[in-house]
């Protein structure tokens, strides 16, 4: 299992994902979830991926490769709108299905690869998109500034009782990292390092990015003051009058 989420902001956008995959209860690796394209001044677009490990990596690698070899043909450095690259992660999702599906059906492990992407292109402002394992999406908007796959229960709580389109990118970091301490604590299939950027609306670049690994300062202080402050708000709530 996994857990992502982004963020749509006035101000930009926030995108964390975590690193932890699983077959099996004794069976634990750790993969980078998160892929940076990038052009600085022109667009900067990231993926967050959850689902089957070899689906998404294959996804990723069909995209890195149209990008890479056929520059005459649609990939993500030729799309004109957000709109645009999310049908060719789409693309790109049903492409390698066509491939697989078939030999996986003989197994017990389906093709399943699901996306969340963002970022921001020249010309439009910063945009969010959820994709779905059929290749289907949906995206955030101003009722609806937050996208989340994978293990998303535990840390929507949170997410739902901060984030608005107003929020700061600095207040969204922290809420958005509180949801992942709350869902590591409460899900093992998820966890640590932490892949976290911060992207400012118009720059066009990403500027801010950073791993956090396991005992992590900022993280740790982070968890610990949030976990002392619940603690301290619940006490004070009035008891009930029988």
């Amino acid at each position: 299992m996994t857990y992502c989420v982004g963020v749509l902001l006035e101000d930009g956008l926030v995108l964390a994902s975590d690193s932890r995959t699983n077959a099996g209860v004794d069976n634990f690796a750790t993969f980078c979830k998160m892929t940076v394209f990038e052009k600085a001044g022109d667009r900067a677009i990231v993926l967050l991926s959850s689902g089957s490990l070899a689906g998404t990596q294959a996804v990723v690698s069909l995209l890195k490769q149209r990008c890479d070899v056929e520059a005459d043909s649609p990939n993500l450095w030729t799309a004109r709108t957000m709109f645009d690259v999310v049908l060719r992660v789409s693309d790109a999702m049903r492409d390698v299905e066509r491939r697989d599906a078939p030999h996986l059906g003989t197994g017990p492990i389906a093709f399943n690869a699901s996306f969340i992407v963002g970022g921001q292109l020249r010309g439009e402002p910063p945009r969010l998109f959820r994709i779905y394992a059929e290749g289907n999406f949906i995206e955030a908007g101003d009722d609806t500034p937050f996208l989340q796959t994978g293990e998303a229960k535990y840390g929507k709580p949170i997410i739902d009782r901060v984030i608005v389109p107003a929020t700061s990118l600095a207040d969204a970091t922290k809420c958005v990292l509180v949801s992942f301490d709350s869902t590591m604590r409460s899900n093992l299939s998820v966890g640590m390092p932490i892949d976290l950027v911060c992207y400012e609306r118009d720059s066009l670049a990403i500027r801010l990015r950073h791993r956090f690994e396991q005992g992590d300062p900022y993280y740790v202080a982070l968890s610990s003051d949030w976990r002392e402050g619940v603690r301290r708000v619940f006490r004070e709530l009035p008891d009930l009058k029988w």
